[in-house]
């Protein structure tokens, strides 16, 4: 027997759609699709019928784009420049900088949640035993 949950915004989904992803992001799809054009670390995976599907580490990589795009005020090479010249860590960082305020709180939720299924297994005695110390 399949258990399923019973709130789909518990956790954060493993794949997003390009609309999807869009609209979190807040640029046309267009605007994504020209963007793995020129910048090589976005490429998300494509589904059996070969639509695009984003994972929750491309949509950072894409709001590191915007971010550098549109409130840094780079140029697209600029970007590029930028992006060569950092290394992992600190491209790691400013990739957790892209984070927006929902993946965190998906985050949270999630762990919040598996805090919760531990402490409804956990086995802290009956309240009779409780009251015997």
């Amino acid at each position: 027997m399949t258990r399923r949950s019973t709130s789909s915004s518990a956790s954060p989904r493993l794949y997003y759609s390009i609309g999807e992803t869009a609209r979190m992001v807040g640029v046309n799809p267009s605007v994504l699709r020209f963007w793995e054009t020129e910048f090589p670390f976005l490429k998300p995976r494509k589904s059996k019928t070969g639509n695009r599907v984003y994972r929750p580490t491309d949509i950072k990589r894409v709001m590191l784009v915007k971010r550098l795009l549109h409130e840094d005020g780079y140029t697209i090479a600029g970007a590029r420049k930028r992006l060569a010249q950092e290394g992992e860590a600190e491209q790691a960082e400013l990739w957790c900088e892209a984070a927006t305020e929902r993946e965190i709180l998906d985050s949270i939720r999630t762990d919040v949640s598996a805090l919760r299924r531990i402490l409804e297994k956990a086995d802290f005695g009956s309240s009779a035993d409780a009251d015997e110390s």
